[in-house]
């Protein structure tokens, strides 16, 4: 699972998109917390993130003319065999098991609903940012080698390991209409949200930008 903050400092080093090479090693000490401390460090990082905030174009959501998944191509293939979801189930997981570099078994922490999941049956990677919702608010001007950069993003915090019911809950919704029904990361899905909207340059509606405001006030 993801260790709290554990995208914080990305805010500050958002330059450079790496590819992805090969199955990312599973850290066999890996533990975390559903909740985001309350530390001067978390205070600061909501000021940066505050500071990036406003920084966001404002715009009234686009159209959803022509839009496919398609455009975003994903997965991509990263290593013998898997992809970048198998590369996200082994960097997000415990005791994960694998068959090749295939992700067959392990423990996942949801932190959008705080549930433990052991089959990798009923996970979905989220996309942090939707694709249509980037659709709407930008990447429908890219090329599609740009959305597929998107879309399969693994130095931003884009991708991760959520259960599925709680990832087809949010859909593409912004944080106006859809928020974590686990109020302790609130605080890390705000950041983590402005941290992608803000490096790809993507825009934001007036009741989003009020309502990722919000969520930071809960850091």
């Amino acid at each position: 699972m993801r260790t709290p903050g554990i995208f914080v400092n990305v805010l500050a080093a958002v330059a450079v998109l790496t590819s992805v090479a090969g199955c990312v090693p599973v850290d066999p000490g890996s533990t975390g917390s559903s909740a985001t401390p309350r530390t001067s460090e978390s205070s600061a990082s909501a000021t940066e993130s505050t500071r990036l905030l406003d920084q966001l174009a404002i715009a009234r959501s686009g159209s959803m003319s022509g839009y496919s998944r398609e455009h975003f191509p994903h997965w991509r293939k990263a290593g013998k065999n898997c992809d970048v979801r198998d590369t996200v189930l082994q960097r997000d997981g415990t005791g994960v098991e694998l068959s090749g570099c295939n992700v067959v078994g392990g423990r996942w922490h949801s932190v959008y609903d705080n549930k433990t999941l052991t089959d990798p049956a009923d996970l979905d990677i989220d996309h942090m940012v939707p694709l249509a919702n980037a659709w709407r608010s930008g990447a429908d001007d890219w090329d599609d080698k740009k959305r597929g950069d998107f879309a399969n993003d693994l130095t931003r915090p884009q991708l991760f390991a959520v259960s599925l019911n709680s990832n087809r809950a949010k859909g593409d919704q912004d944080p106006s209409l859809w928020k974590p029904s686990n109020r302790d990361f609130w605080c890390e899905y705000a950041q983590d949200w402005i941290a992608v909207k803000h490096y790809w340059k993507l825009t934001v509606t007036s009741a989003e930008k009020d309502a990722l405001a919000d969520m930071l006030e809960t850091c």
